[in-house]
This record gives structure tokens, sequence and C-alpha cells, in this order.
């Protein structure tokens, strides 16, 4: 039996605030090493914010 490798990168249940405004709310994701991914959104949805806390 072959394993997968560990992830890139794992994120569980990420969440900011600024103040009373909730930026990103619980995303969870993982990365496969080699993999590409992509945020896609509206403005304003957390995308970057996202980012910025990886």
């Amino acid at each position: 039996m072959t394993s997968s490798p560990a992830p890139a990168i794992h994120v569980h249940e990420l969440t900011k605030r600024f103040g009373d405004l909730v930026a990103v709310n619980g995303v969870t994701f993982a990365v496969a090493p080699g993999e590409v991914f992509a945020f896609l959104g509206p403005n304003g949805s957390g995308k970057s914010t996202t980012i910025r806390m990886l």
C-alpha cells in the first residue's frame, strides 16, 4: 500500500476577525506538494486576508 505525502499546506477552521467584522470564517483546506491551488471569489471575500495569515 502506498501512502500519500503529507500536505504542503494544511489549514483547519481558520478564522480572522477585525473587531466585530468576521473577515474569514472557518476556512479549511489542504494543498498537496506540487498541486496548483487558487482562491477565487468576489471583492471583500477574504482571499487576501487568508493568504496573509499563511
